[in-house]
C-alpha cells in the first residue's frame, strides 16, 4: 500500500512538472488610459524579450506623431515617443509581471513598476516609489 502510494505521488509530481504553467495574456496591444483624466493618450505594444516584457508605443491618440520627449532621461531624451520603449524589464509573473521599470513621457520620471491582468481585456499597471503603496495606478484596455 505505501509503495503503490509513493508510486502514485511520484508520478502526479512527475506530471506536474510537464505541465506548463499557465501566464496571462499580456502582450499585445493596449490602449494607455490617464489615472488622472480617464482619457485614452496611447497605444502600447508589450512584448516578450529575453524572457522579460517590455513596452513600447506605437501610437498617440491625443498628440502629434512627431512628439518627442523632452523630459526623457538619458538616452531617450529629445527622442520621438512613437517608438519608445516606455516599460522594460518585467520579470514574467503567472498574471503579469514584476520589477520593471515605467517612464512617464510627460514628466520625464521613471518609476517601478508591475502589471498584473484583471481579465482578458484589462492590465492594471502600478508605478510607484520605493513600496507599491506609494505610486499610482493605470487601468490600460486591450487595443483591437
Amino acid at each position: 500500500m505505501i509503495t503503490t502510494l509513493k508510486s502514485f505521488l511520484l508520478f502526479s509530481i512527475w506530471m506536474l512538472a510537464l505541465v506548463p504553467v499557465a501566464r496571462a495574456q499580456v502582450t499585445g496591444l493596449w490602449t494607455t488610459v490617464d489615472d488622472r483624466d480617464g482619457r485614452a493618450k496611447s497605444v502600447v505594444e508589450i512584448y516578450e524579450q529575453n524572457g522579460r516584457y517590455f513596452g513600447k508605443v506605437v501610437r498617440l491618440l491625443e498628440e502629434d506623431a512627431d512628439s518627442i520627449c523632452p523630459k526623457c532621461p538619458g538616452d531617450r531624451k529629445g527622442k520621438p515617443i512613437v517608438g519608445m520603449n516606455i516599460l522594460t524589464g518585467l520579470e514574467i509573473t503567472p498574471d503579469g509581471g514584476r520589477n520593471g521599470e515605467v517612464l512617464d513621457p510627460e514628466s520625464g520620471s521613471v518609476y517601478s513598476c508591475y502589471i498584473k491582468m484583471l481579465d482578458p481585456g484589462k492590465l492594471k499597471l502600478r508605478g510607484y516609489i520605493g513600496a507599491p503603496a506609494f505610486g499610482r495606478t493605470q487601468i490600460w484596455t486591450r487595443s483591437r
